[in-house]
């Protein structure tokens, strides 16, 4: 048999590509509604209020941080592909995503929306992003299915960092355990903390998100802690007072609790402000008559607010937040964050401002999972 003659390659006809154009769309909207009858459709990412979590912040992994640092990174994943079938034990932000096992806080609100809202994706959506390996993958997997969390994006890349994908995943908030990872994200202009572990287990709302802020330098910029560490208190008192209606620059979390009010909105319009399954909490060290009103005339120049506001006057923040039981608490100070441990509570640290410590120049040697 003869060899067939090569075919010439001819250039599409006139036409081709409108032809094409409605097989495409076709395809798109065949997996755009692709739904599961046992799991919630995960939102769009731009639609969600997206919260990006790393391996570390989600889960304990000291012992695989060890072998990383002694034996390599090698060990390292064989370690983790011969212990795949076993889970990782629970994080610190565990009661950030669980209210009651096996319902977690943020789906708890997720289902509340969907119930209100059958077709909108006004959503909680969570990502795990993380800088290890693919191959450690299946664990990471099966632990969340073995605490079943509703997480089904993730960003896994391979010793490099993660950092650069989280605008394209829409990214409200990041939270992980590697300080420098938060400050490389926060001088990206993305909302993120360091987040720390309780000293001691503090029940949490069943039925309620409830999350709180501090106000200088993680709602608002640093500019009265600037001028409180330059000039003293009483040129602060001042200074608040002479530009009370002036607002304040934004701070890093500013945009996450616009995020957070988006949906509280969607239960206010349905007249269940009162039954809200999120509640925010501003909790400041400043003085309610001596600098308090510029902070309120500040969210409210922004169109947000929060559900409740408490100025402590300098007092420690610790014994509050051992009343609110927050799921969640961000603060600039460490010392802040360190009193809030010892109450119970989460809390995460936000790299930002005049009051933070001069910054690492040499990195210190980070395992995949140290994220």
């Amino acid at each position: 048999m003869e060899p067939e003659e090569p075919r010439e390659l001819r250039e599409p006809g006139p036409g081709a590509e409108t032809a094409a154009a409605p097989r495409w769309e076709e395809a798109k909207t065949f997996y755009d509604n692709l739904t599961s009858k046992k799991k919630p459709k995960s939102p769009k990412p731009q639609n969600a209020v997206t919260i990006a979590v790393s391996s570390r912040a989600l889960f304990r992994m000291d012992e695989e941080q060890r072998i990383y640092m002694e034996q390599g990174v090698e060990e390292y994943v064989r370690y983790q592909l011969e212990h795949e079938n076993e889970p990782f034990s629970p994080g610190p932000p565990f009661p950030f995503w669980r209210i009651s096992s096996p319902i977690q806080a943020l789906e708890a609100v997720n289902k509340r929306l969907r119930e209100l809202y059958p077709e909108s994706e006004d959503l909680f959506d969570i990502v795990l992003v993380t800088n290890n390996h693919a191959q450690v993958g299946v664990r990471l997997i099966n632990s969340i299915n073995h605490y079943d969390l509703f997480i089904e994006r993730f960003c896994m890349t391979g010793g490099n960092s993660p950092i650069c994908y989280l605008k394209a995943y829409h990214t409200n908030l990041y939270l992980s355990a590697d300080a420098e990872k938060v400050q490389e994200a926060i001088d990206e202009g993305i909302a993120a903390a360091t987040i720390f572990s309780p000293s001691r287990d503090v029940a949490v709302s069943q039925s309620q998100l409830r999350v709180a802020f501090d106000g200088d330098a993680v709602l608002f910029s640093d500019e009265s802690e600037r001028i409180v560490k330059a000039h003293g208190l009483d040129s602060f008192f001042e200074h608040e007072k002479a530009h009370e209606n002036k607002p304040l620059a934004q701070g890093p979390l500013k945009g996450f609790l616009e995020a957070l009010g988006r949906l509280q909105k969607k239960f206010y319009s349905k007249g269940l402000r009162l039954e809200c399954p999120i509640r925010t909490y501003l909790v400041t060290a400043r003085s309610a008559a001596s600098s308090g009103a510029r902070a309120l005339k500040t969210l409210r120049s922004w169109g947000l607010e929060t559900d409740e506001a408490l100025f402590l006057a300098g007092a420690p923040k610790g014994p509050l937040l051992e009343k609110i039981r927050p799921h969640i608490f961000f603060d600039d100070q460490m010392f802040h964050v360190a009193g809030a441990q010892e109450m119970g509570t989460v809390a995460a640290h936000v790299p930002y401002g005049v009051a933070q410590t001069p910054r690492r120049t040499t990195p210190t040697k980070q395992a995949p999972s140290a994220q």
